[in-house]
């Protein structure tokens, strides 16, 4: 009997979990879900199973390090920050691990250590990342196995709402964490355009977008990433001249947020005391210079020709100039404009998400032909528990660990999905699951 332990039983955890109690029979596991609120745990518990659901702190050493001992295998869905102490003691006790965050440097100071107690860190196994190297580097290896040079590389994935619950003007609604949809951007994103480095900063990452075209869908905003450049190694494109990678969002949904950025209200560097004595529009006039035109004229002003009507009807949709009071009591910015965002972006339980990715590839063929290719993912979610981003996140992650647990692959030490070993099972799965990419 192999116990593993699942840490987290948040709404991305849901796939994940279900997942591995629909095999736990035939593979002989039992399974622990723990979290800080047991009765979520409980929640995510079927009846009549032999799995056990507790209560769990990650800060209590004792209880983290004993139940982790009590473990064969051990999967972290904990917030990014939170892996380094469950990966130290993993490692320390001779268990394997595996996360969907991208890993980090507590992570890959662990490498050497893993491998020579012939243990695994699997790590970027979700969506983004996860899904897209995998998908990525099955479209790389087949071309150069087909002696192709790739010459551009390009990968795009958003999480957004589906179109039969698209009812606000911004198109969008939260299907995964708020603050990180608040914070995006923060810092220089940095890319190679025609083998010349690039960086947007902060100020101008919203301004300047790309337009990305998926069959059936029509048109999306696509804004960069931090770090492109990262991944001419990781995805081994040595003669790559063009290396981009971006997050799509519905059309127009940039050139709004660009208003919230310039105002100052995505700053989570500075704190609010009182807030809630404010209104939303009192919090944007103090971010405005002293004038005697109303709030929106000189927002008009400041914006210049980044400014239209469809922009002004996000806005005012949003409440953002309203007398509508803030609920926080003290907040930085970014905290306060996020508390409006939960109210307003909110996935109603009718409501269906929606996942969208397409990577896009020119390369020369071994005959020095030029040639493109995209390769495009739409997936809807079933329900507000099993979201697309939930199925997205969940289930890459639980079909690699149960192909690792079934000897599948043996690899050991920090692993991510670009290696055929675990990226190619783990597609043909998902494939076999209605996960699909379309390839033109």
């Amino acid at each position: 009997m192999t116990k593993i332990l699942v840490i987290g039983a948040g709404r991305s955890a849901t796939s994940l979990i279900d997942y591995l109690f629909e095999h736990a029979a035939m593979y002989h596991w039992q399974l622990t879900v723990a979290d800080m609120d047991i009765r979520l745990a409980q929640s995510k518990v079927p009846a009549n199973s032999n799995a056990v659901a507790i209560g769990f702190d990650i800060n209590d050493k004792a209880q983290r390090q004993a139940t982790i001992q009590q473990h064969d295998f051990v999967i972290s869905m904990l917030p990014a920050f939170m892996h380094g102490d469950v990966a130290r003691d993993c490692v320390q006790f001779g268990k394997s691990m595996a996360t969907a965050s991208y890993v980090s440097a507590d992570m890959r100071a662990l490498d050497e250590a893993a491998k020579q107690k012939g243990l695994i860190l699997i790590n970027e196994c979700g969506l983004d990342p996860g899904l897209d190297h995998a998908s990525a580097m099955k479209m790389i290896d087949d071309i150069h196995a087909q002696g192709g040079k790739i010459k551009t590389f390009k990968s795009y994935c958003g999480g957004l709402v589906a179109p039969q619950s698209n009812d606000n003007p911004w198109g969008y609604k939260f299907s995964w964490n708020p603050r990180n949809v608040v914070l995006a951007g923060q810092g220089t994103a940095q890319y190679l355009e025609d083998g010349s480095l690039k960086f947007i900063p902060y100020n101008r990452l919203f301004t300047q977008t790309d337009s990305i075209e998926v069959t059936g869908y029509g048109a999306f905003d696509a804004y960069a990433n931090r770090d492109s450049i990262g991944y001419k190694e990781i995805y081994h494109l040595k003669d790559v001249q063009t290396m981009l990678r971006g997050t799509l969002r519905q059309k127009g949904y940039c050139k709004a947020w660009n208003v919230l950025l310039k105002l100052g209200l995505t700053d989570d560097s500075s704190k609010i005391s009182n807030a809630d004595a404010l209104t939303y529009a009192g919090l944007v006039r103090a971010f405005l210079p002293t004038s005697k035109l109303n709030i929106v004229d000189q927002v008009k002003t400041i914006m210049g020709q980044d400014w239209d009507a469809e922009v002004e009807h996000k806005l005012n949709w949003l409440e953002i100039f309203s007398d509508k009071k803030i609920k926080l009591k003290e907040g930085s910015p970014a905290q306060i404009l996020q508390a409006l965002l939960e109210e307003k972006w909110l996935l109603k339980p009718e409501d269906k998400d929606m996942i969208v990715m397409q990577h896009q590839i020119s390369y020369e063929d071994n005959q020095q032909q030029q040639k493109h290719i995209s390769s495009s993912l739409v997936l809807e979610g079933k329900n507000q528990n099993h979201t697309a981003m939930a199925l997205t996140v969940g289930l890459p992650l639980a079909i690699t660990v149960k192909n690792y647990l079934s000897k599948k692959f043996t690899l050991s030490g920090v692993q991510i999905p670009t290696v055929s070993a675990i990226y190619k099972p783990m597609l043909d799965e998902l494939e076999q699951m209605g996960i699909q990419f379309i390839e033109q």
